[in-house]
């Protein structure tokens, strides 16, 4: 059994998660190998290729997910990385009735109805190009959000949640259809920092604790993943939700494409993950 794990150049020996997850399968008996998903190799020797931090694919978008439809054997599957991998997604759960967090599509000008406010691009990991703008802020704002707009990329406005700068993010992880484990992050951007570059590799942004789930969040998870297209086969997922003014989260990120899942912090996870790999190849 040989397993590939893609990852991405800047990052050859692949994430955390990449090492605890090859540490896992050799236990259980299976090969596994850290590999950039844009390399020359054949693919197809792989029994499977496991999507887990590609994370250089947002200026080539196009070319990453039709890598991974050229797969024999992918997961999660090329239909998911090609939903999942722009976050007009939303879109699509909104209108299934999810929970999400209000955002503006391409709008004309920057909002008057929230005091603070996020704009970021839609296909974008780690927070890159993304900033917080508040009062006083609007012509760099306007700016900024001219600058997506010319490059051709589509602009998010989202309402900047005060929750984050005490609760943070949260986080569920689910493995193989089954909750696993949480984690909560903490703030990113920070205000009058002005456009922020990817979080990636940058230890002192959005920290990750381990945490716990409660029901509301559970179900909020559930219901998001229960909206999702193609989405009976899902080796992982990653919920990303907020409390909202009310206090009920709410969902601001699906992850199915190459999310870090934490595996760090929760003892057994690799294992689990590691055994539905398997599963899945036999």
């Amino acid at each position: 059994m040989n397993i590939a794990l893609a990852t991405f150049s800047l990052l050859p020996d692949g994430s955390d998660d990449v090492r605890e997850l090859i540490g896992a399968l050799a236990a259980e008996g299976a090969a596994a190998e850290p590999v950039a998903w844009d390399a020359d190799v054949d693919w197809s020797r792989h029994d499977l290729v496991v999507i887990c931090s590609t994370w250089d694919y947002t200026a080539r978008r196009d070319e990453f997910v039709a890598w991974a439809q050229s797969l024999p054997r992918v997961l999660n599957s090329a239909a998911i990385m090609r939903w999942n991998t722009d976050k007009r997604y939303l879109r699509d759960l909104a209108d299934a009735g999810v929970p999400v967090v209000p955002t503006l599509w391409d709008p004309d000008d920057v909002p008057s109805q929230w005091p603070e406010y996020v704009i970021k691009p839609a296909v974008s990991i780690g927070a890159g190009d993304t900033a917080r703008w508040g009062p006083g802020e609007e012509d760099a704002a306007r700016a900024h959000l001219r600058s997506l707009r010319e490059a051709g990329r589509t602009a998010m406005v989202q309402p900047y949640l005060s929750a984050v700068d005490t609760v943070g993010e949260t986080a569920l992880v689910f493995l193989d259809g089954e909750y696993s484990h949480a984690g909560r992050k903490a703030q990113i951007l920070t205000a009058g920092a002005g456009v922020q570059g990817s979080v990636w590799g940058d230890p002192t942004r959005g920290q990750v604790t381990a945490s716990t789930a409660t029901e509301a969040e559970l179900e909020l998870a559930a219901r998001a993943l229960a909206a999702v297209p193609h989405g009976d086969d899902l080796l992982y997922a990653r919920v990303d939700m907020i409390p909202g003014p009310d206090g009920a989260p709410m969902l601001i990120e699906l992850e199915l494409a190459e999310p870090a899942l934490y595996l760090h912090h929760a003892p057994g996870s690799a294992k689990r993950l590691a055994k539905a790999i398997i599963s899945r190849v036999r």
